[in-house]
């Protein structure tokens, strides 16, 4: 099997792979190996059955095909190499036919042997010269013989010369036959299988395209979906600071009404810079790729100052927090990520939990990653706008008290979770509150603490 395969890669050689050489030059090269191993035979064949002359062309004719074979193969001058091929082909079995006893030798077998390689080697709009050609020339031959008998000589010198001759003759003709229909078939199979993995790569980067393609309409439809929600929540903040403006400045106001307009404003712009805040990040997100740079942050701390910048909304709406963090819990996360994400979820918990609500934040060891669950009794999430909360369709919403958000919030919280190998869930009971769940990495050097001294997040926690 291995001095088979290596006969094999030595013959695709010699042949030329098919990057280098289309179909039909590299049939045109086993045939010309062929008829070089044919010829070579041939030549002493002859010379031994009393035929010097044939012996002598043949010799001849092995020689230009040699030199044809070397034009093609290394030159790359293919064509006029089957130009060149067929003339001489013709030539040599129509000398043949004269020198080698007409109808009575193995003439015709060769010609309708170099047929059938004719039409192999040769281009398509070749074959309406030389398939005429071929079969005029028989016709003729035999025409000549018939009407001038004396021209074609029997040439035999005994009855088993002839019988050898045409027996040989058949036996190389039908192994001619044989090999160059075999390596047409594998030229026929390997251009198919080049064209199938071509066709497949084809199909392959269509997909990709294609899929490229839809990125890229999500990406506008986000975009468009953005700038929509600009335009209406930007608007909205605005025109109210206007309109205290133009009061001012237009109405003589006591201080009880410059006071409460003064409020107002005050509340406008934080809406707007709340708005703007969150807009940026997300913005920044985009455009340079979510990196978390992670180190070792103490959750207690953490939430304090994210609690610090918060409460002052919950004391506006009278909104009692509980807040319950393990001192010695320690996490491996990205400290500006996590301020952005606690503010995110404890702001939503602030702005649709009612006046006198109440909000928890609790934490517990669960493996390897800290849970913190952030739990309101506010107005929940609707079941029709759960589906999309995380995503860029999901519709902003008032809080309880009209405070406006720009529907980012939460996209971006999850964005940066998952930017530091965390999960975000939630659970929530439509007029019964919404508890948000951030599972986070704890830090390598924490020796995780044993179950019985955490804090339960059961079911009825959940619930």
């Amino acid at each position: 099997m291995r001095i088979k395969s290596r006969l094999y890669d030595l013959w695709i050689r010699m042949l030329g792979s098919p990057s280098d050489f289309p179909l039909n030059a590299r049939i045109f090269h086993a045939v010309s190996l062929i008829s070089i191993a044919a010829l070579i035979y041939n030549v002493p064949f002859n010379y031994i059955i009393g035929l010097p002359k044939i012996a002598i062309a043949s010799m001849v004719v092995l020689i230009i095909m040699c030199m044809l074979y070397y034009n093609s193969r290394i030159k790359n001058r293919v064509t006029v190499s089957v130009l060149i091929a067929n003339i001489v082909g013709l030539g040599l079995f129509t000398l043949n036919y004269f020198l080698n006893s007409g109808l009575n030798g193995p003439t015709e077998l060769f010609y309708l042997l170099f047929l059938l390689l004719s039409i192999a080697i040769s281009p398509v709009n070749q074959y309406k010269v030389w398939i005429p050609i071929n079969i005029c020339l028989v016709l003729t031959m035999n025409a000549i013989e018939y009407f001038y008998p004396e021209t074609v000589p029997y040439t035999y010198s005994n009855r088993a010369n002839a019988f050898v001759d045409q027996m040989s003759a058949y036996v190389v003709v039908a192994i001619l036959a044989y090999i160059s229909m075999d390596n047409i078939r594998r030229s026929y199979e390997s251009e198919r299988t080049a064209v199938l993995e071509q066709s497949r790569f084809i199909v392959e980067k269509n997909a990709q395209i294609l899929k490229q393609n839809e990125g890229l309409e999500r990406i506008n439809a986000e975009k468009n979906k953005l700038m929509s929600i600009v335009a209406h929540d930007l608007r909205s903040p605005l025109a109210s600071i206007q309109n205290f403006l133009e009061l001012l400045n237009q109405y003589d106001l006591d201080e009880a009404q410059k006071a409460d307009i003064k409020k107002d404003l005050l509340e406008a712009t934080k809406d707007t810079m709340a708005l703007l805040s969150k807009l940026l990040n997300w913005s920044k997100s985009q455009l340079n790729g979510v990196s978390a740079n992670k180190e070792m942050l103490v959750l207690h701390e953490l939430l304090d100052t994210t609690l610090n910048l918060e409460r002052s909304g919950a004391i506006r709406k009278h909104i009692e927090i509980d807040y319950d963090i393990d001192p010695s819990i320690a996490i491996f996360a990205d400290s500006e990520m996590m301020q952005i994400i606690f503010r995110n979820l404890i702001g939503n918990a602030i702005k649709f939990t009612p006046e006198g609500g109440q909000i928890s934040i609790n934490s517990i060891v669960a493996g390897k990653n800290c849970v913190i669950a952030i739990k309101d009794n506010g107005i929940g999430i609707p079941p029709e706008r759960q589906a999309a909360i995380f995503s860029l369709n999901v519709q902003s919403t008032y809080g309880t008290k009209k405070e406006k958000g720009v529907g980012l919030g939460l996209l971006l919280t999850q964005e940066f979770i998952l930017a530091q190998n965390g999960k975000i869930w939630f659970e929530t009971v439509p007029t019964g509150g919404t508890c948000f769940f951030v599972s986070i990495p704890m830090a390598d050097a924490l020796v995780t603490k044993t179950t019985e001294n955490q804090l339960q997040l059961g079911t009825s926690d959940r619930s």
